[in-house]
């Protein structure tokens, strides 16, 4: 299968005022695109801007508001949608954390996930569209600091797998993918993680991420976005990311 051009199409990224977010509004705007970027912060939002140009347009919303979701969908219909926003989860054991604390991932991550997935497939987008959610390696293997970030993760993925059967079953010609990128300590969330997870097997940090193997960078995920976005080729529903790139999970 050829690729695809993303000339002069719109995306839509969640999450796109920091870490992944950004590299990949970057990624796709190098790529051609129109990025929409949508966050809570302001002042994040116009600093991308300042350095992607008229290319980034700044939303600043919540990206788990259902009503967001439909309005950006109609407004804009997106030839790509990445589904990246998410809450920093609190990395302690399970006793020490609250029902709030433990569900708090479900709120954001999941929530904001369905409504933009449910939004795509009752538009619909167009076909050949795709709409991309960030999951995480740690729903394959879990972690005993992971709180509900796992599972929420976990249902992410399943709400993917999901929404590409709808769009077979009803010939939309609209792909969905789930990634599910590696650990890394290359964004605040997974800083705080590693420092956790290293306070727990009683190693400094760069002990930890020695024995963790290559780090997996922003940019490499903003390049896996656009080849996931422009080859037909990658057609599987999940792919795990790490600094090698992408690998389908079944």
């Amino acid at each position: 299968m050829s690729t695809q051009d993303l000339s002069a199409t719109t995306a839509i990224v969640t999450g796109a005022s920091k870490g992944f977010g950004r590299a990949i509004a970057t990624a796709l705007s190098q790529a051609g695109a129109n990025v929409v970027g949508v966050a809570r912060d302001r002042a994040r939002l116009e600093d991308v801007r300042a350095q992607l140009g008229d290319t980034f347009t700044p939303v600043v919303a919540d990206a788990a508001d259902p009503v967001v979701a439909g309005e950006l969908i109609d407004a804009y219909q997106p030839r790509t949608l990445v589904l990246n926003a998410g809450a920093s989860p609190l990395s302690r054991p399970i006793q020490r954390h609250t029902w709030q604390t433990f569900s708090r991932n479900w709120e954001v991550d999941v929530q904001q996930v369905f409504h933009w997935t449910r939004e795509a497939l009752l538009r619909p987008l167009a076909p050949g569209s795709a709409v991309i959610a960030f999951s995480s390696g740690a729903a394959i293997a879990g972690s005993p600091l992971s709180g509900g970030y796992a599972g929420a993760k976990a249902t992410i993925r399943f709400v993917t797998s999901y929404a590409a059967d709808e769009s077979q079953r009803n010939a939309l010609g609209i792909r969905f993918t789930a990634v599910l990128p590696r650990l890394t300590p290359a964004t605040d969330l997974g800083a705080a993680a590693v420092a956790a997870y290293a306070a727990r097997q009683g190693v400094d940090v760069a002990t930890a991420l020695e024995r963790s193997g290559p780090i997996l960078a922003p940019e490499q995920v903003g390049k896996a976005v656009v080849d996931l976005a422009i080859d037909p080729g990658l057609d599987q529903t999940a792919y795990l990311l790490t600094a090698a790139g992408l690998n389908a999970v079944t």
